[in-house]
């Protein structure tokens, strides 16, 4: 598959949250209002696209040359929590209004089955280190595009009247599951008619 095949395929036909569901509690948790979704997307976003470049590096120098594959969920749980705690001491430090907007959501980063779900695939297809590193780069920008998304629909929804037993969570949820299917109409036979496979 293309570069471009594989931009393609993580942002819109394997997208994590709407089309795989992995990443739901940020997803449906941080995408209250633009400012903590787009804080919460750069940050999966970043910790997806270094986390497959530690994890190939991992996997190329350390697991495979020693017969140690059987090792590769804990030792990229363990990248990925390295990971995550310098993100979290970066966005501390950098932005305190966003730290506070992100709460217990940041360290859930580290729980988060899309970035676990991004290094498992890279190593399950052979990507080689580009392709992983793009792998990771478009599935968070898949990520941050649908949890964009979401939050500027619950922003209008919270101004537009809903029944009461709808409100918050329900909506949500609703919201979410007609984009995805609106996200079905991507599929395989993207790539084929633009000549990407």
């Amino acid at each position: 598959m293309s570069y471009i095949g594989i931009v393609i395929t993580y942002v819109f036909i394997q997208n994590f949250i709407l089309v795989q569901f992995m990443g739901l509690c940020p997803f449906i948790g941080v995408s209250k209002n633009s400012e903590s979704a787009i804080g919460m997307g750069v940050a999966v976003t970043f910790v997806t696209a270094i986390t497959s470049v530690v994890c190939w590096g991992v996997s190329h120098l350390f697991l495979i040359p020693f017969n140690l594959e059987y090792l590769q969920t804990i030792a990229y749980i363990l990248v990925i929590a390295a990971l995550v705690q310098l993100v979290e001491m970066v966005i501390r430090k950098m932005s305190p209004g966003l730290y506070q907007a992100l709460g217990i959501y940041l360290p859930l980063i580290t729980t988060n089955c899309a970035v676990l779900g991004i290094a498992v695939i890279n190593a399950d297809n052979g990507y080689n280190l580009l392709e992983s590193f793009l792998a990771g780069l478009s599935a968070g920008l898949g990520f941050t595009m649908a949890i964009v998304l979401m939050s500027n629909i619950r922003e209008k929804l919270d101004m537009t009247p809903v029944r009461k037993v709808f409100r918050g969570v329900p909506i949500a949820f609703i919201s979410a599951g007609l984009m995805a299917l609106a996200f079905m109409m991507f599929d395989q036979s993207l790539l084929t008619n633009l000549g990407l496979v």
